[in-house]
């Protein structure tokens, strides 16, 4: 009998890449911008949101129409090899290097949330949950890592939004706030952490190759292009809507109050609803902020560093097993000697620096080749949106790498 074909529906790749911005960064500026300006920055908030959809939209929709990972795109389509290999220089660097940096705190903050409530110490925490990855990133089987991440981000989903909906004023404030954006005095660093936490350059590369992997070449376009579509503008808004709820709650609880910010103290504000319970239950949303980003970072690394290199990036080839589990590994290490890898991490801020920006244009410049995507390329509404996008994800990369030099 033959084998029926995948079907378009449901949820997946967005997910993954609100799977991976929620995590222990994201939660922690969303926290700082709610607790220091309360509802001032709402506006950045939205922003961000529609920035990322925009630009992991024509990921997608260049990985659907190419059947290629972005990396692969970017490394063949450049008529100049300086531009390619720049490419791969900086993707490998950026991505490969920085999320291995970054991974002792994915790792750190799922520990954290644990040990907090168990009143033990982090490192042993730490392995369990590099362990735990590891067996789940090793089956090699997509469908089972896209049931758990999108368990997980339920799971943050449903905790922060309860954190909102008993500590937080009506959405009143929230519209207000959106028809009169402000920058109060100090902000401009909080604005530029809240944009970055969540226009990320390695979920692009990541939502390309999740996107191949969900929609296969015997889902027609004219069915997978619009689902695509569809669960980007969908996933990604739910991560906006924790991030306001995380904010919001900051607010509530900090912003003009001598209290100083703590993240386990925002959990004070579920007790009306959920009496003793609420500490373990903001905890399991601190847990598996960390946990979604600590199985997002290596297979955006993966795929990101073969596509690339020109190796194998399917999930069960060993090029891609071994950038996956180096990640891991590496960041697993860090996180359980309870030391922070600074001049990695300094390194990986400075590339992805220039990376976003890269990307960014590259991205643009992809998705207008006719000759790559026919009828599929940009329309002038696309390049518009792109265009805006561009410019604030190169003003971004220059701040970051301002920062990382010690300008700012």
């Amino acid at each position: 009998m033959a084998q029926r074909p995948k079907r378009a529906g449901g949820f997946g790749p967005g997910l993954l890449v609100t799977a991976a911005f929620i995590g222990p960064g994201t939660i922690t500026t969303a926290s700082n911008a709610g607790a220091n300006f309360g509802y001032a920055l709402v506006w950045a908030l939205l922003f961000s949101v529609v920035a990322t959809v925009v630009l992991q939209e024509m990921a997608a929709r260049q990985a659907l129409a190419t059947r290629a990972g972005l990396a692969e795109t970017m490394r063949t389509a450049f008529s100049s090899p300086i531009l390619g290999r720049l490419a791969v220089i900086l993707v490998v660097a950026a991505i490969g290097l920085g999320n291995a940096a970054y991974e002792a705190g994915n790792i750190t903050g799922a520990a954290v949330a644990v040990a907090g409530v168990t009143g033990s110490g982090t490192g042993p925490w730490a392995i369990a949950i590099g362990v735990g990855a590891a067996l789940l990133l090793g089956t090699g089987h997509y469908r089972l890592l896209e049931r758990v991440l999108i368990a997980l981000v339920l799971l943050m989903s449903a905790v922060f939004l309860a954190c909102a909906v008993v500590a937080a004023p009506g959405p009143e404030i929230v519209v207000e706030a959106l028809a009169r954006p402000g920058f109060p005095e100090g902000s401009a660093l909080t604005v530029i952490a809240l944009i970055g936490t969540t226009v990320v350059p390695y979920n692009l590369f990541l939502h390309a190759n999740a996107a191949r992997e969900k929609w296969p070449a015997s889902v027609p376009l004219a069915e997978a292009l619009p689902a695509a579509r569809r669960d980007s503008v969908l996933s990604i808004g739910l991560g906006g809507l924790i991030t306001l709820a995380i904010l919001s709650t900051a607010a509530v609880a900090f912003f003009g109050s001598d209290e100083a910010f703590d993240a386990f103290a925002m959990a004070a504000q579920l007790e009306p609803l959920l009496g003793p319970a609420a500490g373990p239950v903001f905890a399991a949303g601190l847990f598996a902020g960390g946990l979604t980003s600590a199985l997002t970072a290596p297979l955006a690394a993966g795929y990101a560093v073969c596509g690339a290199l020109g190796w194998r990036g399917g999930l069960r080839d060993r090029p891609f097993r071994a950038v996956c589990f180096a990640v891991l590994a590496s960041g697993t290490l860090f996180a359980a000697l309870g030391t922070r890898p600074l001049a990695a991490i300094l390194f990986a801020q400075a590339a992805n620096g220039l990376l976003l920006p890269f990307v960014a244009l590259a991205l643009l410049y992809l998705m207008n080749r006719k000759d790559l995507l026919g009828a599929h390329r940009n329309g002038p509404l696309g390049n518009l949106l792109g265009a805006i996008v561009v410019a604030v994800a190169t003003g971004l990369g220059l701040v970051k790498l301002a920062s990382v030099a010690g300008l700012l």
